[in-house]
């Protein structure tokens, strides 16, 4: 097989007796027994294999060693007289007649059991990712994540897609997120980004004249991390594809991702195509969120004419959402806690009440509703045994909080959750138009380069003043997977007059347009077809197949939340020589501190 073994540590069986063999990995553990015998666990990327020594001079071989040392072993194959039928090679054994030291662990102490690296600190994990990655469970996870990445590629090639790579050094832009920058050292002041997608070269591909793209594309956005996003890096599957609809689009995801989630996927039902759409204001209406997950069957409702006058301060002058679980047996002690998580993840605190199994309302805001009892029971629908959660606040807010809560209700209530299937669905006409948290002004809700519904027409009513720009919609789209956002995608605006018109919207003319998109403004002039895309990503679709919380469990060698690489060190300091060669100069910030959590 190779210059330093016959067979790997998973392939040897009971037909193998008897044969001369050569095995290479790592001592995983040793159990001695007597002066001259002992058992040794050797482990290589494919499993494991018994190793029985009962000889003086490999006993001394062994016994200086400590545990993760690599080392070949040259022996005869035997069948084991205790056998374990749960392990591949549970059947035989390997009497060693020669071991060589290949690579000695000079630690008598790990920072974790290799076996069991996964219950370890996440930091000491992060920081010795090496030895987390030699864990069985862990690496498991990094093989799915290259079956997959190798699935996608020859289902898109078999759709007529070319595999296209693009820049990683290019033009910082207004994408949404905050760019990595890049000094150009050559031409001082000024500085390269990383690409946060390959939005624009994908794009005047399609004016370039290829028909249909795609690529397992890095991404670079300095956002913070969540338990599905990575901070830093991550990957997409970016494709576009040229006079194409937002059905063609549809078409091409509903054709490629239920096969690898059938085949790779923890659990073994999924959606079929084609998959549900729900429009962006249905969804905020009826599940809180623009990425609802389909498992749980709960929905939200208006409550707001219901319980507006209920003498309740928070519901006054206020937006009121109401979410009602039958069969609800969580005590006390749980909803309390529940109502902590609403509040810390949505920044808005919910409230609730049941209706008992004698059919009175208890608990909560119980008490305010005495009066509409009657009224407060028909309209809702309520039935003995039902829990009530509420939220309130300015539209958005209650809706927000509302999916927050819905969420949470759906993990404590396993009667209203589904855990194990994979639900599917495309969220399609968002806003084009938002008001930013930051600025206060109106920005592009998605993506800048969406068509609007409605066109120039309805571009040129909103500069005038006759149109609302937050009620005007595009031809935007999310795919969302079990409350993951799985990807977002467009159809693109490819008519630089229409571009023009949706840049003036968010203050930014003719020269503005021109100057941040040189290259696409002036290819749209040349000609450019109608054209239309989505980017998947691998990270989050590779988590969810895994049946992983968090996405770092699915990246080989993951940042920790605050960006920093513990195993490499990374960000560090860097010599002045370096900064001069840069013309850059460093400016203290007052603090030291580095944040290893």
């Amino acid at each position: 097989m190779t210059q330093n073994r016959t067979h790997t540590c998973n392939e040897l069986r009971i037909e193998h007796v008897g044969e001369r063999v050569r095995l290479s990995g790592w001592m995983e553990n040793v159990r001695e027994v007597g002066q001259n015998f002992a058992f040794v666990i050797l482990r290589d990327f494919y499993g494991t294999t018994q190793i029985v020594v009962e000889e003086e001079e490999m006993m001394g071989v062994i016994h200086a060693l400590n545990k993760e040392s690599v080392i070949s072993v040259e022996g005869t194959v035997r069948e084991r007289s205790s056998k374990n039928k749960s392990l591949p090679t549970g059947e035989i054994e390997v009497v060693p007649e020669r071991i060589q030291v290949l690579g000695r662990c000079r630690y008598n102490e790990l920072p974790f059991q290799i076996n069991h690296s996964r219950e370890a600190d996440e930091t000491q994990r992060l920081k010795y990712r090496y030895l987390d990655l030699r864990n069985p469970a862990v690496k498991k996870n990094i093989i799915l994540r290259c079956n997959v990445v190798s699935a996608l590629r020859s289902a898109m090639t078999a759709h007529g897609f070319l595999e296209i790579t693009t820049p990683i050094l290019t033009a910082s832009s207004p994408e949404g997120a905050r760019d990595y920058l890049v000094p150009a050292r050559k031409h001082p002041g000024k500085f390269y980004a990383l690409p946060q997608a390959p939005q624009q070269f994908k794009q005047l591909l399609m004016t370039s004249g290829f028909d249909r793209y795609f690529q397992i594309a890095p991404c670079f956005r300095d956002e913070d991390a969540r338990g599905d996003r990575s901070p830093g890096e991550f990957y997409q599957l970016d494709m576009e594809m040229s006079f194409a609809t937002q059905d063609d689009v549809f078409a091409v995801l509903e054709d490629v991702l239920p096969p690898i989630f059938a085949q790779f996927g923890a659990y073994n039902v999924a959606s079929a195509a084609p998959f549900r759409r729900i429009g962006f204001n249905e969804a905020m209406e009826t599940y809180g969120s623009d990425k609802p997950d389909l498992r749980i069957d709960l929905t939200v409702q208006d409550a707001t004419q219901l319980l507006g006058g209920c003498g309740f301060g928070p519901f006054a002058d206020n937006t009121v959402k109401a979410i009602v679980v039958s069969d609800f047996s969580a005590a006390r002690k749980q909803i309390d806690k529940l109502c902590a998580d609403v509040e810390v993840q949505a920044g808005s605190k919910p409230y609730w009440f049941r209706l008992d199994e004698k059919g009175e309302l208890t608990g909560g805001i119980a008490k305010f509703l005495t009066e509409k009892k009657d009224a407060v029971v028909e309209a809702l629908g309520l039935a003995p045994n039902c829990f009530v959660g509420l939220t309130a606040g300015k539209k958005g807010a209650a809706q927000k909080t509302a999916g927050v809560l819905r969420s949470k209700l759906g993990a404590l209530c396993p009667n209203h959750m589904d855990r194990e299937r994979y639900e599917f669905c495309w969220i399609v006409d968002f806003p084009m138009y938002e008001i930013g948290e930051e600025s206060g002004q109106l920005e592009f809700c998605h993506n800048p380069f969406s068509m609007p519904n409605g066109g120039a027409e309805i571009l040129d009513r909103a500069i005038a003043g006759e149109v609302d720009p937050l009620t005007i919609t595009a031809f935007q789209y999310d795919l969302v997977c079990n409350g993951v956002e799985l990807s977002s995608g467009a159809v693109r605006n490819h008519d630089p007059e229409i571009m023009i018109k949706a840049f003036q919207l968010v203050r930014l003319g003719e020269d503005d347009v021109k100057a941040k998109f040189p290259a696409m403004y002036n290819a749209f002039c040349y000609g450019a077809p109608p054209h239309a895309g989505i980017a998947p990503g691998v990270d989050r679709m590779v988590m969810l197949l895994a049946g992983e919380e968090s996405i770092r469990e699915i990246i080989p060698f993951p940042m920790n939340k605050n960006a920093q690489d513990l195993m490499m060190g990374a960000p560090s300091s860097v010599e002045q020589k370096q900064l001069d060669e840069l013309h850059i100069a460093v400016t203290e910030n007052g603090s030291d501190e580095t944040d290893q959590g």
